[in-house]
């Protein structure tokens, strides 16, 4: 496939306040926009695959409960009717769970997951569940057991990873927002690839419980979305402590900025802004020259809006890469020891005399694919005796000691703008032979979640390439639990870039 719809994707799409002002107003009810949202989802996912399952007639009975709430005057908020996604490691108690893997293709959840609930107990439509890399496991989709998913600004592209069908599915308006879930980059590197917004939150801020854990001391959920105040919209509701996840923070929330403008400076937030640019990515020749002009950019907007823009100096991202690979894998290895084809998932057909490690065996080796049993191979030798400490634990070191140098910048900086990723979406296959350079895709993003804090990537500006228009996003960084000062900086660059 080498072209997109002539439809795919519209500029000027609304977000999830217009089509909420659209349901105040009455113009539309939520059946009219859950039907809108799976006409496209059934038109366009056989170009994309950015769904592995279209949810028709649960949605529309959902649609129509919000209706019949609204009609008697009974809404329950602001999202109440809208219709979102989720990628697909999150626990839903209709439909399949399969982590796009054949694993668990089969799988049904008896229960949804903490962040999903709270987005369906406020009225929310789940549409379907999105594409994804197997387990999490991937910077481009292109690990799905159910195929790849094409970006949507050029089809030839991947949409980035893990959670490339959620910013899909955003990025070609299908729905105008959708959760994912970041680990090393999933949530905003996708969204930077699909010229959407991307929200990683704070570590504990959002609870993991009915996440499908690949690394749990890495892993949040947070969302995708077409506007900085429908991220802050969907934060507040998914946002909050949950006895169930014992990671949860019993951290405060903060309501959601009322408007695209950035809302007024908090007490603790010295004006002007301070904006950290990490000296060794400005004008790195590992960057493509699109990504650095947009950092340079970006920068400007930051001083044109009255803000300060400081040179910093953080860890190599290459040694965080490391550090996150072996860590990830390390846990990775831990949780997916699970799925051994006795208690539920895939159970290989082995024969009533064969036992039970052969069982083990056959049921993994059918039902993970190269790149998960490449990560649990990785992630078992980093913590078997005699290399624990020469590998697992000198990672956690290095984890520390990144946490530190960011927490040491955030001192004095209010935020730290880096590239998402260090250029446009590559080709499809272009990077499957050589995993080390897919690792690389990650190099801005895994540092942030080894050090836990939050962060937003906004588009703000795109490369030509081959005739196609690629975005390009940039990422700003922040305190722990800062995520409302955090967007209201972000609101600053996305307006004025673009």
């Amino acid at each position: 496939m080498s072209a997109a719809p002539p439809d795919m994707p519209p500029a000027n799409a609304m977000d999830l306040h217009d089509r909420a002002a659209l349901l105040a107003s009455g113009e539309r009810s939520s059946e009219d926009l859950t039907r809108d949202a799976l006409a496209a989802a059934d038109r366009l996912n056989p170009a994309l695959n950015a769904f592995i399952e279209i949810h028709h007639d649960a949605a529309i009975d959902q649609a129509r409960a919000s209706d019949q709430r609204r009609s008697n005057g009974r809404s329950l908020g602001p999202l109440d009717g809208l219709p979102i996604a989720l990628k697909d490691n999150i626990c839903l108690a209709h439909g399949r769970t399969t982590c796009a893997s054949r694993f668990l293709e089969s799988y049904r959840s008896p229960y949804t997951a903490t962040a999903a609930q709270r987005l369906i107990d406020a009225g929310i439509v789940v549409v379907g569940k999105t594409n994804m890399d197997e387990f999490a496991m991937g910077s481009s989709t292109e690990n799905s057991a159910f195929g790849p998913t094409r970006n949507p600004h050029d089809p030839s592209r991947v949409p980035g990873g893990s959670s490339g069908g959620s910013a899909a599915a955003v990025g070609a308006n299908i729905v105008a927002a959708a959760l994912g879930s970041d680990t090393g980059g999933s949530i905003r590197q996708p969204a930077a690839f699909c010229g959407c917004v991307g929200l990683k939150p704070t570590y504990g801020r959002v609870s993991r419980w009915g996440l499908v854990a690949y690394a749990s001391s890495l892993d949040q959920i947070g969302p995708i979305t077409r506007s900085l105040r429908d991220a802050a919209l969907l934060l507040s509701v998914i946002a909050g402590h949950d006895p169930l996840d014992s990671t949860s923070a019993p951290a405060s929330v903060a309501p959601p900025c009322p408007s695209h403008a950035p809302s007024a400076p908090s007490t603790s937030r010295p004006e002007p802004p301070t904006i950290g640019l990490p000296r060794a990515i400005r004008n790195s020749t590992g960057n493509h020259p699109a990504v650095n002009a947009a950092l340079e950019s970006a920068a400007h907007a930051f001083e044109s809006a009255g803000a300060r823009i400081v040179e910093i100096d953080l860890p190599d991202g290459r040694d965080a890469i490391a550090a996150y690979y072996i860590i990830a894998c390390a846990e990775a290895s831990s949780n997916l020891a699970r799925f051994d084809g006795v208690r539920y998932g895939r159970r290989a057909d082995i024969g009533p005399s064969a036992d039970l490690e052969a069982l083990y065996r056959r049921s993994r080796t059918e039902g993970f694919g190269p790149e998960v049993q490449r990560r649990i191979m990785l992630g078992t030798h980093v913590l078997s005796a005699g290399y624990a400490d020469r590998y697992y634990h000198t990672a956690q070191r290095a984890r520390e000691f990144i946490r530190r140098a960011f927490q040491a910048a955030l001192h004095t900086c209010n935020a730290i703008l880096m590239p998402a990723t260090p250029g446009p979406a590559f080709r499809l296959a272009e990077k499957t032979t050589d995993p080390l350079a897919l690792y690389l895709e990650d190099v801005y993003t895994v540092s942030v979640n080894l050090a836990g804090l939050p962060a937003v990537s906004v588009p703000v500006a795109s490369a030509q390439i081959d005739g196609k228009s690629l975005p390009i996003g940039m990422q700003l960084v922040g305190r722990p639990f800062d995520e409302h000062d955090l967007l209201a900086l972000a609101s600053t660059v996305m307006l004025r870039t673009r």
